[in-house]
């Protein structure tokens, strides 16, 4: 499990008036790694082969995620210039994904 002071530590957050959104975005995070990669993510090591446990590279792309969305918390943004970053998530689960 991700605990919340190491996420805060990501987000380089201090305070308390956003944790409820920070854990709405982990809930969110862990759920969208269970739908990329097709497999229940479990604490601890997996015992059957749809599982996926919560390795270092699943808790980065977790991270990954809520450091997105809390810093880009709208779909659009106007009268700025853009630009596509490419997201690491993908490379971090890749491997992982059922085919």
């Amino acid at each position: 499990m991700i605990d919340l002071a190491r996420i805060k530590l990501h987000l380089r957050l201090e305070g308390d008036e956003d944790d409820s959104l920070v854990l709405g975005y982990v809930d969110a995070a862990k759920s969208h790694v269970t739908m990329h990669c097709d497999r229940e993510l479990v604490d601890g090591a997996p015992v059957e082969p749809d599982q996926m446990g919560l390795t270092p590279d699943v808790e980065q792309a977790i991270l990954l995620l809520v450091g997105h969305w809390y810093a880009n918390r709208e779909a659009v943004v106007t009268g700025v210039s853009s630009a596509t970053v490419p997201l690491a998530v993908e490379r971090l689960l890749m491997y992982r994904k059922r085919y």
